[in-house]
């Protein structure tokens, strides 16, 4: 065995029952059929192959698989792939593009708010939901939202400037109103 586990495919006439989900996924429609116990984490990482979206702990407590489902914040070692069905889910790799990165993944390169990188992803994720119903938030409001996410690197405080940075930048472009 060369990995952590194998893909055995179902034995010939074995009933795996499936149900089929059709998820927004970073903009894109994806239609597939999942088992009904499959984690959302799973279906992004081995289905997707979106690697962005770590698992860590399996329980919700370490937040590296934060993804957000319909712009909220959600922890997908938790949530059931069907759970998904008709919602739109964004991951780290939908945050960008090649040519311009987001507001918020500047901010962590600008401030420097990530070591090791794991962690990195849902805490974006988790900032950007933020920023999106708070544009202003203040240094409290920000631990206050990443309260869920843990990082064992970097203490945070490089986190929540990198935040606040991104907070700024986005509310200098917007557009003025005249």
């Amino acid at each position: 065995m060369s990995s952590l586990y194998d893909v055995i495919p179902p034995a010939a006439g074995a009933d795996v029952p499936v149900r089929r989900i059709t998820v927004e996924v970073n903009g894109e429609s994806r239609t597939m059929d999942v088992e009904p116990r499959l984690l959302l984490v799973h279906m992004l990482r081995q289905g997707l192959e979106l690697t962005g979206t770590h698992s860590g702990c399996d329980t919700t407590s370490c937040g590296a698989c934060t993804v957000l489902v319909d712009g909220r914040p959600v922890k997908s070692c938790t949530m059931f792939a069907v759970m998904a069905d008709g919602k739109k889910v964004e991951t780290v790799e939908g945050m960008g593009t090649a040519s311009e990165l987001h507001p918020v993944q500047e901010g962590f390169k600008q401030e420097h708010g990530l070591q090791c990188g794991f962690c990195t992803p849902g805490m974006m994720l988790a900032s950007k939901a933020l920023l999106e119903r708070n544009p202003n938030p203040t240094e409290d409001e920000v631990r206050w939202a990443l309260s869920g996410n843990l990082c064992r690197c970097t203490g945070y405080q490089n986190i929540v400037k990198s935040v606040l940075w991104a907070a700024e930048k986005m509310r200098n472009d917007q557009p003025q109103e005249a």
